[in-house]
Order: C-alpha cells, then structure tokens, then sequence
C-alpha cells in the first residue's frame, strides 16, 4: 500500500487506523509505503528533498513497518511479487 499526501497522516505514531493497518500488514507480508516527499513535508520522515527517489529518505513517527520511498523504491519492492491488481482511492 503507498500513501501520498495526507493519507500518510493515517500510518503516524498512536493513529488507530495505522495500528491497525500495520498488524495486517506485517500478518501478511503487505507492504505500507509513504511518499517520501509528501513524509517529508509532514515531518514523518528523516532526510531532504534532494534525497527523494533514491531510497535514502526513511520514515520517521509512523506505525511499525512503514517505509519511506517514491516509484523507483515501490517498484523495487513489488518487482518480485508484482501485484494483481492497483485500486487507488
């Protein structure tokens, strides 16, 4: 799952929703990503802009289990187990 602008507020420390979300994610191997830019911008995540896309932007004050990252990143971690299919909300 990659949650971009305010949604990443959902996967915070203490939010019950990402609680929640994290121990189906980590139950069934799911992946919990936040846009790094948009993590950055909203003080949940460690780094700078000209970091972003290169996967060296971590997450900060999130639930357990959610990474930081941009397209090249969320590629990356789904290209061994692509997904059947994409709902974007």
């Amino acid at each position: 799952m990659m949650f971009f602008d305010d949604n990443v507020y959902s996967l915070s420390t203490g939010n019950e929703i990402g609680q929640r979300l994290s121990i189906v994610a980590k139950k069934n191997n799911i992946l919990l990503m936040i846009c790094d830019q948009c993590a950055l911008r909203r003080g949940m995540a460690t780094g700078d802009f000209s970091q972003c896309g290169t996967g060296e932007v971590t997450a900060k004050n999130t639930v357990d289990g959610v990474v930081a990252g941009c397209f090249p990143q969320l590629y990356g971690a789904l290209s061994a187990n692509m997904p059947d299919q994409i709902i974007t909300l």
